[in-house]
């Protein structure tokens, strides 16, 4: 897969190392969650919105690489392995974060 972010500049900060989706990627110290993710793929997620056609394989809206790039629309949201949401594009990475790009499933108590 190719990167749609190629870094230029600032490569001597330390590195920190997260999870995206089960894979392993490695960022620089005072990165956001969405420059570490687009410098290690082409996207940051996949639109939720569901498919006109039950048998399509992706949602319709396609592949999301963040809008307004400063937190004011809801392109870039993406999940904490807890649950949390969080912004890709204006949260700062931390060494040993685990990050979904797929909604978690909504779970409901169980009243016996």
């Amino acid at each position: 897969m190719t990167a749609r972010f190629r870094r230029l500049v600032e490569t001597d900060r330390p590195p920190v190392s997260l999870t995206i989706d089960g894979v392993s990627v490695t960022a620089l110290l005072g990165d956001t969650l969405m420059v570490a993710m687009l410098t290690n793929g082409d996207a940051l997620r996949t639109s939720e919105f569901a498919a006109s056609e039950p048998a399509a394989p992706e949602p319709s809206d396609g592949r999301r690489a963040g809008f307004c790039l400063m937190g004011a629309c809801q392109d870039c949201w993406v999940w904490t392995a807890s649950g949390a949401r969080l912004r890709a594009c204006s949260t700062p990475v931390q060494n040993g974060m685990t990050i979904s790009t797929r909604q978690p499933e909504a779970t409901w108590a169980n009243i016996a």
